[in-house]
């Protein structure tokens, strides 16, 4: 008898959205996977990467046994081996070095290829395991941490609105976002909010398909957002319609903040932005007179030398407006902050006090002679495809004394120059816990078919190291349901009456907030209780690509493929097909002042390296910015290379957050 059965989960990518979905399974195959038509926010919607998430599972290059290198680092040549060789290799590597270097010579660097709070980044899987063995710290800075940062600054915490409020807004500013392509569930809200007569303005420095649908398009300079956003609250001062009884009871540094804004006047900034004045003027009498207004400013916004500084001076526009006042006023950014689960490391483990080695940092930590890495352990992250500094990350991972354990469903570029490589299970084959970072619920991810092969989970991959390196810490080998329940016991009111059985059998659980939601309605998470404004002299940060007079004069960002999820789908052939190979946006002005014209192969390159793409003039870039999209697999590319071959090591002011959207590379003929 074929029996059919429903089985709820939740997508695991690096995507605000964090669907509710639902698997299909009939006679033990996972045979449909839709998006969950009860949950609020997915409303039965997947996008169109995930729609193909059961094929992707069931690809034939998926990697199914542990195996061992045999050929030369970086080859790809392996051989099957068992889990008891696997795991009785890399105990006697790992208690070599721990002997040898020490625990510190371990670096564990894990990456946000699933976002779980029991097999992902967001709970940190395996650092309990880690932090027995005295391993280095990781710091996962990629992603958000200098928009983190400037957002702690203003408002003490990188939480701000419900992004289900933006249906109440009357103002919607889409600041360097591409929602339709990264998050495109919060287009409905938008939506919503239209058909009540919002307008919508998106700000960026490619006219993506969300820029198309929008109202109004700015095309800004990249890395100038903190300068536009001085000049638009500098209109609402003119327009003497700032909420001055919102600044003397709810801010703090207002004067100094003030004398900054008054450095920035419409005329000053569109110098910089390259938008121009009469169009900064106008948003800003718009901005000035429409109440609510809603800021959905996303990652990719502060992906450059001043990111956090930029999202500082963002998030002081509400401050100015009074729009934290209203459902649908403030700054979305991301609700993490909100979500009140901790996960238990269990720092006590540590003997001491370990360094910290920063991910943003790859190839730096691996030429550190003085105090060398011997192990990498690389698990949810593929850095050769998506971390900077690409050329330098390959030499580092060519040592022969540096024993490189990988943690994959696919042969990446980063599986390359793995000595052990270890089958990972896929989200419908594990057991996990989600809450989005664009919305406020929780997502409980019930496993709906066994796992293929010898793949294992990553908890228990580090149940089966554990024991056999001998530990005897009894939380090293907790169950997913005991952790669960050990994430949810919190006594933060948000997360009153939600168990891990109401959990799994609802599938989701909206936290415990007032449905609208207005944050800082009992004040700010800051050492004042205020917002607090920018000194003065710390508004703007011109980025690196601001630079004049060098051999490189085009400013490269390097946004998310439509197709891809960092580098997530880069193998999925019907994907690959749709994204075509790598190309590069260049305006008709730039391409005509090097002789290169549609189509042609062209060589991008700077001091750091170089990549080959197609050439492709279109008006959805400004003279003097060029774009190409993340995501395509090194290998994969005629020429071993994708975008993050031309992305130096370089911080951002905050946090050393990456700066992915900050470099000036030039373009060339292909010889």
């Amino acid at each position: 008898m074929t029996r059919e059965l429903n089985v709820l989960g939740a997508c695991p990518l690096d995507c605000p959205d964090t669907c509710s979905w639902v698997v299909t399974v009939k006679d033990g195959e996972a045979v449909r996977l839709r998006g969950n038509r009860d949950h609020p926010y997915t409303r039965g919607a997947l996008c169109v990467k995930v729609n193909r998430y059961l094929e992707h599972a069931a690809a034939p290059d998926r990697i199914l046994h542990p195996m061992r290198r045999v050929g030369p680092k970086g080859s790809g040549s392996f051989q099957r081996i068992t889990w008891d060789e696997a795991l009785d290799e890399i105990a006697r590597r790992l208690t070599s070095i721990v002997d040898e270097f020490g625990g510190e010579a371990i670096w564990p660097y894990q990456g946000t290829g699933t976002l779980g709070y029991i097999q992902g980044e967001t709970g940190q899987a395996g650092r309990r395991l880690w932090n027995a063995l005295g391993a280095s710290y990781h710091d996962l800075n990629i992603c958000s941490r200098a928009g983190n940062d400037g957002l702690r600054h203003t408002n003490g915490t990188p939480g701000g609105m419900d992004p289900e409020t933006f249906a109440q807004s009357k103002l919607i500013l889409l600041w360097g976002t591409n929602t339709l392509t990264s998050g495109h569930h919060l287009w409905k809200f938008i939506q919503d909010a239209r058909a009540a007569g919002a307008h919508v303005v998106a700000i960026d420095p490619i006219r993506t398909r969300t820029a198309d649908q929008a109202d109004e398009y700015l095309a800004i300079r990249p890395g100038t957002d903190a300068a536009l956003a001085l000049a638009l609250m500098h209109v609402v001062l003119d327009e003497g319609a700032e909420d001055r009884d919102y600044l003397e009871n709810h801010t703090t540094g207002w004067e100094d903040f003030e004398r900054e804004i008054r450095k920035y006047p419409p005329d000053v900034a569109a110098e910089i932005t390259g938008i121009p004045e009469k169009d900064i003027r106008a948003l800003g009498v718009r901005l000035a007179h429409t109440r609510p207004t809603g800021i959905r400013a996303t990652m990719g916004i502060q992906r450059h030398r001043g990111g956090g500084t930029a999202m500082r001076t963002i998030a002081s526009i509400p401050g100015v407006t009074g729009d934290w006042r209203h459902p649908g006023g403030g700054v979305a950014y991301s609700t993490s902050a909100h979500v009140p689960i901790q996960a238990d490391t269990r720092p006590d483990l540590l003997e001491k006090p370990v360094r910290t080695l920063t991910m943003t940092r790859l190839a730096e930590g691996l030429e550190d002679t003085g105090d060398p890495v011997k192990c990498l352990w690389v698990y949810a992250a593929n850095p050769m495809g998506s971390t900077s500094d690409q050329n330098r990350i390959r030499k580092g991972l060519m040592r022969e004394d540096l024993f490189t354990v990988v943690m994959e469903q696919f042969p990446t570029d980063t599986v390359d120059y793995a000595d052990i490589v270890l089958p990972a299970t896929m989200q419908i084959e594990h057991t996990d816990l989600h809450a989005g970072y664009g919305h406020m619920y929780l997502i409980w991810n019930e496993p709906a078919v066994a796992p293929p092969g010898e793949c294992l989970s990553t908890t228990e991959t580090f149940r089966r190291v554990a024991r056999r390196l001998g530990l005897t810490e009894p939380s090293l080998y907790d169950t997913d349901l005991e952790i669960a329940a050990q994430l949810v016991s919190g006594d933060h009111p948000a997360l009153d009456g939600i168990t891990v059985d109401r959990l799994r059998e609802e599938g989701w659980v909206r936290l415990n907030y007032p449905d609208p939601f207005v944050p800082f309605t009992e004040g700010f998470p800051t050492p004042s209780g205020k917002l607090e404004f920018p000194p003065e002299g710390r508004g703007y940060v011109a980025p690196f690509s601001a630079a004049t007079g060098g051999p490189y004069r085009l400013a490269m960002i390097t946004p998310a493929a439509h197709t891809f999820l960092n580098t997530v789908f880069g193998n999925n052939p019907e994907l690959r097909r749709r994204a075509g190979g790598p190309k590069i946006l260049v305006s008709e002005k730039d391409a005509a002042d090097r002789g290169l014209s549609d189509g042609q192969r062209v060589r991008v390159f700077n001091d750091t390296g170089e990549m080959a793409a197609h050439l492709e003039v279109s008006d959805r870039v400004a003279a003097g910015v060029v774009a190409t999209t993340k995501g395509h697999w090194p290998k994969l590319n005629p020429d071993g290379a994708n975008a993050n071959v031309l992305v130096g090591e370089h911080d951002a002011d905050m946090g050393r957050g990456a700066v992915y959207h900050d470099n000036l590379v030039e373009i060339a003929p292909l010889a």
